[in-house]
Formats: C-alpha cells, structure tokens, sequence
C-alpha cells in the first residue's frame, strides 16, 4: 500500500498549538494546589513533557508528570510511573492522537478509580468522530475524517515534528 502523508501541522504550528493548551490548563485550574499530567506512552508522553515545560513557568502549584502504560491495540491493564496518588487532585490525561477515542476511555478506569478531584483530557490532534465516548477538554486541531483515515503525530528528539493524515 502506498503511503499518501497529507500533512495536517507543521513543528511551528504544533508548537503553538502546545503553548496555548498549557495557557489554557492553568487558566481552567487556577486556584489549584497541584497538577499531574499522565502522558500515554510514546507521543502521548512527548506531548505531556511539552506542556509540563510551558506549564512551570505560569502554574503556581506542584506540576508533576506521569508515563501510562497501555497496549493501545488490546488495552487491557494501565500502569502509571512512577506511582501517582491521584486522591483529589487535577488530573489531565495526555495523549498525542484522539483518534477513536479507545486508549483514553481505557486508561480512564484506573484513574476513577483513584478518586481524583477532576480528569481534563488533551490531545494535540483529535478526529471529529470517534468510536468511543470520549469527550477532549484541551485540543490542538480538530479534524474531520474519513473512515478509512488515520492520524499520525511525528516526533523527532523530544519534540513534536508535526502531524500527517493517510488513507488506510
């Protein structure tokens, strides 16, 4: 199958896309004593390191970040490292790409069941439907697919290079 990339984000657009999220968190959580930013593993975490960085210089509580685990494919069990007490705080789960909204409706349940005092979701480039009912509080770009569409996020050394769209 031929790869067709139709680039949907340049690195600069993203980047810009990152720092008005983090501007976004800290004003929704104004007041708030602390902040865990669960990254899902891969982009997911490059993109809460991302916002960890734009965050800091703003947020004047505690900002901490977190790696989740999951098999995106068979999602199954969900592993937070290192160790988050998640009992009545701010959690915003990160992930690059909502695209059916599958992994973060997964990586949910273990959260819930910690207690928090709230969950914001993020994604950098999130698909306008979704197979799964997952609502994102903080997007980058909001794009309409095809079914047969699918969302890449490129990262190159930690950052986000941008973000394509192939036919499947």
């Amino acid at each position: 199958m031929a790869t067709n990339k139709k680039y949907i984000l340049t690195k600069e657009i993203a980047d810009k896309k990152l720092r008005r999220m983090a501007l976004e968190i800290c004003e929704r959580n104004q007041g708030e004593n602390e902040l865990l930013l669960i990254g899902i593993k891969g982009s997911g975490m490059v993109v809460a390191e991302k916002i960890s960085q734009y965050i800091k210089d703003i947020f004047t509580g505690n900002i901490s970040v977190h790696c989740l685990q999951i098999d995106k494919r068979e999602p199954g069990a969900v592993d937070v490292q290192p160790y988050a007490d998640c009992s009545n705080k701010v959690v915003v789960l990160i992930d690059d790409v909502a695209n059916s909204g599958r992994t973060m409706l997964y990586a949910l349940k273990p959260l819930l069941d910690a207690y928090p005092k709230k969950i914001q979701t993020l994604a950098l480039v999130e698909r306008t439907h979704k197979s799964f009912p997952v609502d994102i509080d903080y997007t980058g770009l909001s794009v309409s697919t095809g079914l047969h569409e699918h969302i890449y996020v490129e990262v190159e050394k930690e950052e986000v290079a941008g973000a394509w769209m192939e036919e499947r």
